[in-house]
């Protein structure tokens, strides 16, 4: 059985028979010290916190904070049917899967937007590059054609439901 070492601190407590008690009581047995110590606090500075972010747009924040903090983004500000659902979901606490849900479906509504933004702006989009066909083409060939076929199925029913309808 091996010996333990123990340090003077892990005797004097009692603890010395459990298996690496106080072993980083001492530094001299870990390497990595001299790089684990806790950065310097900045000194001298003018503010205790940084001043408030301007507010120019509507900000989504979680129930959990009582107030924006100083910093925020302001990349995709909440607009459309999915700023709608986004409102919803921010109704809900982040502990709450309807949050995270809704905000996952927002996601998915606001792509369908940008796309017909861009067709309004006359860019015609490129979804095959862009949603990766290439790639998918070529390392996952099996799962391509399944969703192409998947896809040709669910227009092709869409068509003949609406050819039916049509001819009534």
């Amino acid at each position: 059985m091996e010996t333990q070492q123990t340090t003077p601190a892990a005797k004097h407590n009692g603890h010395a028979h459990i298996q690496g008690w106080g072993a980083d009581l001492d530094h001299e047995n870990r390497p990595a010290y001299p790089k684990e110590r806790t950065p310097p606090r900045l000194d001298g500075l003018h503010w205790h916190e940084p001043d408030q972010q301007p507010i120019d747009q509507e900000i989504l924040h979680s129930t959990e904070r009582p107030g924006l903090t100083p910093v925020f983004g302001t990349s995709v500000p909440p607009s459309g049917l999915s700023g709608v659902i986004r409102r919803s979901a921010f109704k809900y606490s982040e502990n709450d899967m309807r949050h995270w849900l809704m905000l996952l479906f927002a996601d998915r509504i606001n792509m369908v937007e940008g796309l017909g933004d861009d067709l309004m702006k006359g860019h015609v989009p490129n979804i095959f590059a862009e949603m990766g066909w290439k790639s998918e083409w070529k390392y996952n060939r099996a799962g391509a054609i399944k969703k192409v076929a998947v896809a040709s199925a669910v227009v092709g029913l869409g068509y003949y439901l609406l050819k039916q309808r049509k001819n009534r």
